[in-house]
């Protein structure tokens, strides 16, 4: 049989163009030339290099993660970038099938590039990385951390964050902003950014009292000769997307008039650049930068899109880096007179069977995890099938829990959050303790069981999709529509709030939800505090475990209109 290292050398010829080398990355792999050196080949220019780093979710070691096979935009989004999955993405941005990039961007036929080219990430192939442009760039680099960073595995969980806080010392990033880092809760985000040898900005977090920043706001780099101005931008909507009550007295927002405001400051210091490091979204980025004025370059994350160009968005460039560490983003600036000359830009994917992993990191993270290995490594079950998280409406991983709660919890309905975070499990593995809490491992993790009536249940539902599919985008909140077990329904994403949700079913027996009726519903991840319940990777590990083997099930429930 042949390897994964004969694989990636053996390759067919792919037009998948790594941005700024001017070498196709599959043509290299025809050759059997896919190494280190040609992944990180860059054509040089100008006076400025950002690195950009994003949405991490505390993943220190490779994993698998398939991309999307259905996000869909509304409203000026409809069809635009990042809102292309599959033979569009590929059509769009000129990969040919089956390459190297194609299967680190897109999902079709995930199982088997997979299992050629190999996992993606792992934070020491990330150093390796960097330090590679550093050492190429020397003073000119400036490293900027999108956020979404420290949580989301079980060591993280453990650790409170301190896991990852430490490996990210040692790629030294001159700032970061942040998001699901506030479920630590407000104590320890302080203690935690009190460490620092780097600023944590989030120009949009103030104090409920007298409207204060509680973090830094902005802060002046100089590189290459040129000052830049760095602004942090925070998850705008932190209190309704997460626990308000970790952090009561912070609050959130886009905040447009002061990020005015302190791109003027900048502006008046000196600034001869401006940096969004932003967490809003892809697609409030965009609408942001068309409305803000001043601002040469968005490093967009939240949404977890990963974008192999440049999208410019009248002058503003705006950079989406992906996410779990698969990628990292070169961005080459010449930076002349107060304003942008010229760039050159590549999406850098991170094979981790082609990058050397950094000696430093290693230890680190191999240290790091000894406490945990033997919880992480134990074995639950194996897989029939590819489970997979992202996607608009269903993942077979997202069934997967359902089906535990439904079934653990006994209750008619189940419910699971639509977050884009979590690995993937390819076909007839083993799946470990720690592939379920790097897809469940948070601070509310409570697998509750209540009742609610068929009319909350469509009014959760109906909210939910609000947040997703409001044409407008500042009024979109990010993430995927709520997963559900035991229960089908009918979504027209072109409709207003109150119109989307239809035809809700009770799987069960095939009748309609009613109104007034009660039923009985399990979920995860409440915001509600004080929510009781074993926690959710507890209850999906004794589901495996009891079933051995478990089958990927695409859910059929859903039907979508108005797309």
């Amino acid at each position: 049989m042949i390897s994964r290292r004969e694989f990636m050398t053996a390759a067919s010829a792919t037009a998948a163009l790594l941005a700024g080398s001017g070498v196709p990355l599959g043509r290299l792999a025809a050759e059997g030339r896919l190494t280190q050196d040609n992944l990180l080949s860059f054509d040089a220019t100008g006076n400025v290099t950002l690195i950009h780093l994003t949405d991490l979710h505390a993943q220190l070691v490779p994993i698998y993660f398939r991309e999307p096979s259905v996000n869909l935009g509304v409203g000026d989004s409809k069809g635009r970038v990042p809102h292309l999955t599959g033979g569009e993405f590929r059509k769009a941005f000129k990969l040919s099938d089956g390459s190297a990039m194609a299967y680190a961007l897109t999902a079709d036929d995930f199982d088997g590039l997979a299992r050629g080219y190999g996992a993606m990430g792992g934070l020491d192939r990330v150093a390796t990385v960097i330090k590679a442009i550093r050492a190429e760039r020397g003073d000119r680099v400036l490293l900027l951390d999108g956020g979404d960073t420290w949580t989301n595995s079980w060591t993280s969980l453990k650790t409170k964050g301190q896991d990852v806080v430490e490996a990210m010392a040692l790629l030294k990033p001159d700032a970061m902003t942040a998001h699901w880092e506030f479920t630590l809760g407000a104590e320890r985000v302080r203690e935690l950014v009190g460490g620092l040898d780097y600023p944590l900005l989030a120009q949009n977090v103030r104090e409920k009292e007298f409207e204060e920043k509680v973090f830094d706001g902005s802060r002046i780099f100089e590189r290459g000769g040129a000052k830049i101005g760095v602004i942090g931008q925070s998850f705008p909507y932190t209190p309704i997307s997460n626990p308000r009550w970790m952090f009561p007295d912070w609050t959130f927002g886009l905040r447009e008039k002061e990020l005015a405001s302190e791109i003027e400051s900048l502006r008046a210091q000196g600034a001869d650049l401006v940096v969004l490091l932003s967490h809003n979204g892809f697609d409030v980025d965009r609408k942001l930068a068309e409305r803000v004025q001043g601002l040469d370059v968005i490093l967009s994350g939240h949404t977890h899109d990963a974008v192999p160009e440049v999208t410019l968005v009248g002058k503003t460039l705006l950079v989406a880096s992906g996410s779990n560490g698969k990628f990292v983003s070169r961005l080459d600036l010449d930076v002349q007179s107060k304003r942008i000359a010229g760039f050159r830009y590549r999406l850098i994917p991170v094979f981790a069977d082609v990058i050397t992993p950094d000696a430093e990191m290693k230890a680190h993270i191999e240290a790091a995890r000894a406490p945990y290995a033997n919880e992480l490594a134990r074995v639950l079950g194996h897989t029939d099938g590819l489970f997979y998280r992202r996607g608009n409406f269903d993942g077979t991983l997202d069934t997967l829990i359902c089906d535990a709660i439904s079934e653990q919890r006994d209750v008619e309905i189940s419910l699971s959050p639509g977050v884009r975070w979590g690995p993937s499990f390819l076909p007839d593995s083993p799946i470990t303790f720690e592939d379920i809490t790097n897809a469940t491992a948070m601070s509310y993790p409570a697998c509750y069981r209540m009742t609610m009536t068929g009319a909350r249940l469509k009014e959760v539902f109906e909210d939910v999709a609000d947040n997703i599919f409001n044409p407008d985008p500042y009024l979109q909140q990010g993430g995927d529509m709520v997963r559900c077990g035991g229960l089908g329904y009918t979504i027209d994403i072109a409709q207003p709030i109150g119109r989307r949700i239809s035809n809700l079913t009770l799987l069960r027996t095939g009748e309609p939800l009613d109104a007034s009726k009660s039923y009985t519903v399990g979920g995860w991840a409440s915001v509600n505090e004080g929510t009781e319940g074993p926690p959710i990777w507890d209850v999906v590990s004794d589901y495996i475990s009891s079933k051995k083997v478990v089958s990927a099930r695409t859910s059929t429930a859903v039907n979508v209109k108005g797309a």
